[in-house]
């Protein structure tokens, strides 16, 4: 029989329902807002493999999250297509009784060399992140002069593979927010559901201003000139994206709205780094060992203490209070380190 999940909750009453797992820190692109290449340089000081968290460490704190609630895992990075044997992580928290579901967000470009093993191992979904359809904007948003054209050959190989699809694409006013309309005509009928994701103040060096955030009523107000909107009810608590289906196509759009529109009510997410770091918000400022403690030799029941605690402790919604920060000199943790 299996154990009964924990009905753990924080000072919020929010339940631990999601862990997003961080299986490395780098990455093949330098997106402007995220890994801005004139920080991320040949000279930054990314984790050594001594640092992360192996195979086995991974799969271990996994199944203690489950315990404490977790029923989703994504895997995040960095490219986490950039971590060896990652299918065969993937196969082992697939066996895991009471996990549900089985996520990855990637850039793409690597989808067609793992894309097919990733199903084979237990991979549900893909969320691929793509901001633009012209190359030479793309090139300079992913700071590689990545084409257009190699992440979409990765959604098709996704698709192919088995996979579910969703795209991301982080709206940036007077970057590529004329691009909206475009993207949702070119995915129409694909049958993947695009998101767009308000300009975030993740980490400290992608050069956020508030003046560069196309807001979810701006968003709306751009595809309203071209289509009917209609809202979606949520498909569970703790959904990040707000759901609306276009009439006249029938297709399901969704926008991330953690500025303008803030979801930390409703969050019930855990994000576990690659070095073995929990943080209960995505603008946390620090996060909480587990890799030290593990390899101190502590015991599993020990560990489970550690993560129900700290989510026992949890009181984070930096998106609802930001707006009434007067100066935001906080330092939050890079969106590569911890994923989105």
């Amino acid at each position: 029989m299996a154990r009964m999940q924990s009905l753990l909750k924080d000072k919020l009453h929010r339940p631990l329902r999601d862990l997003r797992i961080s299986v490395t820190d780098r990455c093949n692109f330098r997106c402007t807002y995220c890994m801005p290449k004139d920080v991320f340089d040949k000279n930054y000081p990314f984790l050594n493999k001594s640092q992360l968290l192996t195979d086995d460490e991974i799969i271990r704190l996994s199944k203690l999250f489950v315990k404490s609630g977790v029923k989703k895992i994504r895997i995040t990075g960095g490219e986490p297509l950039l971590r060896r044997n990652l299918d065969k992580i993937i196969s082992q928290l697939s066996r895991i009784e009471e996990v549900e579901d089985i996520a990855l967000t990637t850039n793409g470009v690597l989808l067609p060399k793992k894309a097919k093993q990733l199903k084979n191992a237990g991979l549900k979904r893909v969320t691929v992140s793509l901001d633009s359809l012209s190359d030479k904007r793309f090139g300079k948003i992913n700071g590689q002069g990545i084409p257009v054209s190699s992440v979409l050959t990765g959604i098709a190989s996704a698709e192919e593979a088995g996979l579910e699809v969703k795209i991301n694409m982080m709206v940036q006013k007077d970057v590529n927010d004329d691009e909206i309309i475009n993207m949702i005509r070119h995915f129409e009928g694909s049958g993947h559901i695009l998101r767009f994701i308000e300009f975030m103040d993740v980490g400290n060096s992608n050069q956020w201003s508030l003046k560069k955030v196309l807001t979810k009523k701006e968003i709306l107000e751009k595809i309203k000139q071209f289509y009917t909107v209609e809202p979606l009810d949520q498909n569970y608590f703790g959904e990040v994206a707000s759901r609306f289906r276009i009439k006249e196509t029938g297709e399901e759009i969704g926008i991330i709205s953690s500025i303008s529109d803030a979801f930390c009510s409703s969050c019930t997410r855990a994000r576990l780094s690659a070095d073995g770091s929990v943080y209960t918000c995505l603008f946390s400022s620090y996060g909480t060992s587990l890799r030290n403690p593990l390899r101190n030799g502590e015991s599993d029941d020990m560990l489970l203490e550690r993560i129900e605690e700290l989510w026992q402790h949890r009181s984070d919604q930096y998106s609802k209070e930001r707006r009434h920060i007067q100066d935001d000199k906080k330092r939050k943790i890079e969106m590569s380190y911890i994923g989105g």
